[in-house]
């Protein structure tokens, strides 16, 4: 008979592990309730078509009117909070300006993952709720709801409010036309990264125009 023992984990596991949010933290952690989320979920699946592996990071005005949206393709090869943090900064920084000269949030970022497996919690969602967390503070926001969206349909995390549709294989086909009225079809693959795509042109108001991946109203 032999015996041995489980290494113990590296420093960089440690770190990863520690770039994560449990579902009681996201609970106590005072996350705005969405006033309408089957409206917000099926908008923002309209205007960007995620499939798995897809983020959409959404910014929503005092009033919980959508203000811009973006979705990239996740790139970590690992749930690394530090990472999605980072995705979802680089986001943030193109589709809207930042308010941290306010003294306190006025909008709200949210997100929608759309990815396989079972809607019931993961590693994955806690280093994704961790990078929305400091992402948002990063940029002023207020840190709002975060959605999953599986083959089973969406679900928001911690409100226990969910539905079928749409869900991680729905198509433009099955759920509607676009919500913004626009032809989308030509814009870039499904999933495709926004980091790879065409650098936005700022508006007049200083808020980058829409781009392929990319949605500002």
């Amino acid at each position: 008979m032999t015996f041995g023992f489980a290494p113990p984990p590296s420093a960089a596991s440690s770190s990863r592990l520690g770039r994560m949010l449990e579902p009681a933290e996201w609970a106590a952690a005072g996350i705005p309730l969405l006033r309408n989320p089957r409206e917000l979920v099926t908008s923002l699946h309209s205007r960007h078509l995620p499939i798995p592996r897809t983020a959409v990071v959404a910014v929503l005005d005092p009033e919980q009117h959508l203000a811009a949206s973006a979705s990239f393709a996740r790139r970590a090869a690992e749930a690394d909070g530090w990472e999605f943090r980072n995705a979802l900064l680089t986001q943030l920084r193109r589709i809207i300006p930042h308010d941290l000269r306010l003294r306190a949030p006025v909008r709200t970022a949210v997100l929608l993952y759309c990815r396989e497996g079972e809607a019931r919690w993961t590693e994955e969602d806690g280093a994704w709720l961790w990078g929305l967390r400091d992402a948002c503070t990063l940029h002023g926001l207020r840190c709002g709801a975060y959605i999953t969206l599986t083959r089973t349909g969406w679900q928001v995390l911690g409100e226990g409010r969910g539905g079928k549709r749409p869900h991680s294989h729905s198509t433009a086909s099955q759920d509607g036309s676009r919500g913004d009225g626009r032809d989308w079809g030509d814009e870039g693959s499904e999933g495709e990264d926004a980091e790879d795509l065409s650098e936005p042109v700022a508006s007049g108001s200083g808020v980058p125009e829409a781009l392929r991946g990319t949605a500002v109203r």
